[in-house]
Parts: structure tokens; C-alpha cells; sequence
């Protein structure tokens, strides 16, 4: 945009009203996992079919995302952010009449496809608009606020399941309206700058991870198959147009790759635990969606404050030792989910401690990371394929716990669990393994300098 303003440390005040947007965002997705079992009492569906509110949620974030985040290279930001913020509260308002599961299932993709304007955006208003010496706390500050969210989502949710109902969840995500006229304050003006949209290339993009989820959840090798051709017709599509979708230089960048694998991960772990977590609470403990709220809530309020924190480490010491700290945090939670969740509901709050903790550290320091890596005129579409990646890592998450779940009988006792639970040990593995690759690389290109 040619009348874009340089970076500068007054838009901080933008990110932090972008933070709130993201809060409530995050709430919308952890007030419903609370919600979860109640849902499935009322409409009578197996956790594999309930998993898709939440999943289903993540696909349509993750295909329009990037698609708001390509659109940020020809239109203002905050024109982007007024349609997604429209559409979020008007399906918000549409799903507090849901009385079927159908109904409320399009509420929830109508949400998403709104809701997938403010992570994006907010992550690329950042990585354009805050300087490099406070880019790191600008991240680590959309970090807090989606611990935030993940916090007071549980809580919120819970009370409200429990004393009103599930429908009212939608009433706290219209909240999100008032934020448009800040907006306007605040945001600085940009021009539309002239360009091909590659609406080709968004359909195959979003094809491709919307059949790769379904083969996920149905394990039918037609999905796979379709989403394997799906996906050959999109790297076509990238290297044959001028101005594709996807730009092949990002998917060639071996390390722009490692990155995203090491968030996708992360995501995958996180909303696998977010889904088995009020289950277990539910099952196992007996605990009702308040008690499970206020379980599930000071891991992520500790999140929440530890994330400024985190905002000042990633300035002071660089984003590798904060990515080894996440890493360490997240194997730390994974294994007590596995060894000791089944022993004591007490022990699933601590984990969880570790998890939100480890979850925000790798959010933010994993961004950073990515916009420093990349030019400028990659950062929109780099960060906009990486929180892709997030949102099929949030909807893998899901259903891969609740298939993993449905291998046992209801009702479910501890040791049902345990197998979702090594499985999010082995993935961190994985994950440590490319981060140890990854450090190895740039301590080359740092002495080779």
C-alpha cells in the first residue's frame, strides 16, 4: 500500500485493540469445548461427530484466513477486519436461535469465516506496521490475549452452560461488534493498491485442507486421494499464474517449512487437549461444565501474564531460546497428561499450567520468527499460510483425540485416554527433532556470515 505509514511504536495501541478482537475470537472457540458434552447429550452424537463444531470451526478459519490475509495485499486492513467482524456478529446472533445440530453446526462456519479476518490480520498489521525491536512484544501481546481467551473461555462457557444454556455463547461473541469504531479511531488509512486476486488458488488452497481433515476423521482413501489431487492441481496453479495464491518461494523455504510444522504441532497438541480435557473432567471426575471452567482456567491465566513476559524474552534473547522453552514446556505437559491425568482431576490443572504456558511461548516466538526470515513483501502471505497451518492443526487436534477416544466404550474411564495422550507425547518428539534441524541451520548461515 503506498500510503501505508512506516512502522512505528504508536500503532501499539492498534495491536492492543486488535488483542481484544482476538480475546473474544479465542473465547468464541474454548467457550464451546466446555459446552462440548452438553451438546452431545442434547443432540445425541458420538464425540467424533461433536468434535466437527470445533474442528469444523478450524477448517473455515484456516481457508479464509490466508484467504483475508492475501486480500490484505490489495485492500486496507481495516476494511478486511470491518466485513470479518460483520459477519462474525451477524452468524453469532443466527446461532443463538439454533435448535438443531445442523443449524448450529452453519452458525459455527459462518462465525469462523467472519472470525478468520482478526488472528491473520492482526498478526500481518504487526509484522508491517511495529519495528523489529518491539515486534516481539507486539506478538507475544496477541499471544496474552489468545491465552486470555483460552482462559475466560472455560469459565465464561461453563457458567453459562450451566445456569442459562449453550445458546447464550453465542450472545458474548456480538461483544466483538464495538470494536469497529475503535478501529476507525485508531487504525491508520491505506489505499486499495490494484492486483489479481488467485480465486483459483483459494479454492484449491482450501480443497486441499478441507479433504485432508476429512481423511483425518473418516480415514476413506477417497478423501485422500482427492485431497493428494487437490493439492497437485494447486502447486500447478501456484507456478503457472503470476500473482498465485500461495507463493512457491514460501513452500521452497525449507525453513519458513520447519517453522510452520513445529506450529502445527503445537496447535494440534493444544486443541487435542482442550477436547479430551472437559470429557475426562466429565467422565471420569464427574464434574460439571462450571467445575470445568474454573479447572481449565488458571493454566491460562498463567499463560496470560507469563505472555508479556515472554514478549520481553524474545527482544532480549532471540527467538530459538524462547522456542526451545515452549518446546520444553509443552513435552512437560504431554507427559503429565499421560502418566498422571488419569490419578487426579487436580493433576489435569497442572498440566494444563504447562500446556497454555508452552502454547503462547510457541505462538508468538514462532511468528517472530517467521517475520524476520521472510521479506517484507512475503510477511502477509507467509503469516497468513502459517496461521492456515494453525487452524488444520486446531481441527487435527480435535478429531484425531475424539477418534482416538471412540477406540473405547462409553463411558469412558482414565485409561481411555491414554493413548490420545502418548500420541500428543510422540508429536512433541517430532516437533523437538525440527527444532534441534532448524537451530542447527542457522548457527551455519551465522558462522558462514
Amino acid at each position: 500500500m503506498q500510503d501505508s505509514p512506516r512502522p512505528s511504536n504508536e500503532h501499539f495501541r492498534t495491536v492492543f485493540i486488535l488483542s481484544a478482537s482476538i480475546l473474544i475470537v479465542v473465547m468464541n472457540t474454548t467457550m464451546f469445548n466446555v459446552a462440548l458434552p452438553n451438546i452431545l447429550k442434547d443432540f445425541a452424537l458420538q464425540p467424533s461427530e461433536g468434535a466437527w463444531i470445533v474442528s469444523g470451526y478450524s477448517i473455515i478459519l484456516a481457508i479464509f484466513t490466508i484467504t483475508f490475509t492475501r486480500l490484505s495485499d490489495y485492500l486496507p486492513i481495516r476494511t478486511l477486519l470491518t466485513i470479518g467482524i460483520i459477519i462474525f456478529s451477524l452468524s453469532s446472533v443466527l446461532g443463538f436461535f439454533a435448535d438443531n445440530y445442523i443449524w448450529l453446526l452453519i452458525s459455527r462456519l459462518l462465525q469462523a469465516a467472519g472470525a478468520a479476518s482478526i488472528p491473520g490480520l492482526s498478526m500481518v498489521f504487526a509484522g508491517r506496521y511495529i519495528p523489529m525491536e518491539r515486534r516481539g512484544s507486539a506478538y507475544a501481546l496477541i499471544a496474552s490475549a489468545t491465552s486470555l481467551g483460552f482462559g475466560l473461555g472455560p469459565v465464561v462457557g461453563g457458567l453459562i452452560t450451566e445456569h442459562l444454556d449453550w445458546n447464550y455463547l453465542f450472545i458474548v461473541t456480538v461483544m466483538v461488534f464495538i470494536v469497529i469504531p475503535l478501529l476507525f479511531k485508531f487504525m491508520p488509512t491505506q489505499s486499495a493498491e490494484r492486483g489479481k486476486f488467485d480465486v483459483i488458488g483459494a479454492l484449491l488452497s482450501g480443497g486441499s485442507a478441507t479433504l485432508f481433515l476429512l481423511y483425518i476423521s473418516t480415514f476413506n482413501s477417497l478423501y485422500l486421494l482427492s485431497g493428494l489431487i487437490s493439492a497437485a492441481l494447486l502447486w500447478w496453479r501456484i507456478n503457472k499464474t503470476d500473482a498465485p495464491f500461495i507463493q512457491p518461494e514460501l513452500i521452497l523455504n525449507r525453513q519458513y517449512r520447519r517453522i510452520v510444522f513445529m506450529s502445527y504441532i503445537g496447535f494440534t497438541l493444544h486443541f487435542a487437549i482442550l477436547f479430551l480435557m472437559p470429557i475426562m473432567l466429565e467422565q471420569v471426575y464427574d464434574r460439571g461444565a462450571a467445575a470445568i471452567g474454573f479447572i481449565i482456567f488458571p493454566g491460562a491465566m498463567l499463560s496470560a501474564v507469563a505472555a508479556i513476559y515472554v514478549g520481553r524474552l524474545i527482544d532480549a534473547y532471540g527467538n530459538i531460546k524462547v522456542l526451545f522453552l515452549a518446546h520444553g514446556l509443552l513435552m512437560i505437559s504431554a507427559l503429565v497428561f499421560f502418566f498422571f491425568a488419569g490419578i487426579n482431576q487436580y493433576m489435569i490443572m497442572i498440566a494444563y499450567m504447562f500446556t497454555s504456558f508452552g502454547f503462547s511461548s510457541l505462538s508468538s516466538s514462532s511468528t517472530n520468527e517467521v517475520s524476520r526470515i521472510l521479506s517484507n513483501k512475503q510477511i502477509g502471505a507467509g503469516i497468513g499460510l502459517k496461521q492456515q497451518t494453525h487452524f488444520i492443526g486446531s481441527a487435527t487436534g480435535s478429531v484425531l483425540a475424539g477418534i482416538l477416544l471412540e477406540l473405547n466404550e462409553q463411558p469412558y474411564e482414565a485409561s481411555a485416554f491414554a493413548l490420545p495422550f502418548g500420541v500428543l507425547v510422540a508429536l512433541m518428539a517430532a516437533s523437538s527433532f525440527t527444532l534441534i534441524i532448524y537451530t542447527r541451520y542457522i548457527k551455519k548461515l551465522e558462522n558462514a556470515e
